[in-house]
């Protein structure tokens, strides 16, 4: 009989123990996850959306240089034939939003508004926003492999001599 309550209380120990086991790894786990997404700067892209050109291979600085390089050539040609009026000369830096969004459609978010060129340049606005959205094909910007939206600010400065 009292090999039998020894056997007994044995198993009792071991399922008690394995309870345990199964506890702290799962709590040990939610640790885990919870310290690997305090970690995360989710201000920051591990890759920046690509143009066809830009290779995806490419250090994230490289990646970052050939999206810019290649928004503002896209930006410039489409504003080169544009012929600015103004009363009067118009220096000032116009800052742009926009969203490439987690598929690589952009969109203009808000575009700052000086009153001088609206009021002489009323089609200005329509020119930009129409201009990023006609960008060449883009792949996403990702985040651990995921793609991800991403809000830009680019600055246009506006310079007209008399």
């Amino acid at each position: 009989m009292k090999r039998r309550a020894g056997i007994t209380g044995l198993l009792l120990g071991l399922l008690l123990v394995s309870c345990d086991w199964f506890a702290s790894r799962e709590t040990r786990t939610r640790q885990l996850v919870e310290e690997e997404i305090r970690s995360i700067n989710w201000n920051e892209v591990d890759q920046f959306p690509l143009f066809e050109a830009c290779d995806e291979t490419a250090p994230r600085a490289e990646q970052r240089q050939c999206f810019q390089n290649t928004l503002v050539m896209h930006l410039s040609m489409a504003l080169q034939d544009f012929e600015f009026r103004a009363e009067g000369p118009l220096a000032d830096t116009l800052y742009v939003d926009f969203l490439v969004d987690n598929k690589g459609g952009v969109s203009v978010l808000s575009m700052e508004e000086n009153e001088a060129l609206s009021r002489e340049n009323p089609e200005f606005e329509r020119i930009v926003s129409g201009s990023l959205r006609s960008l060449p094909r883009l792949q996403p910007a990702l985040k651990r492999g995921i793609p991800v939206a991403t809000r830009f600010r680019i600055p246009l400065v506006i310079s007209t001599h008399e």
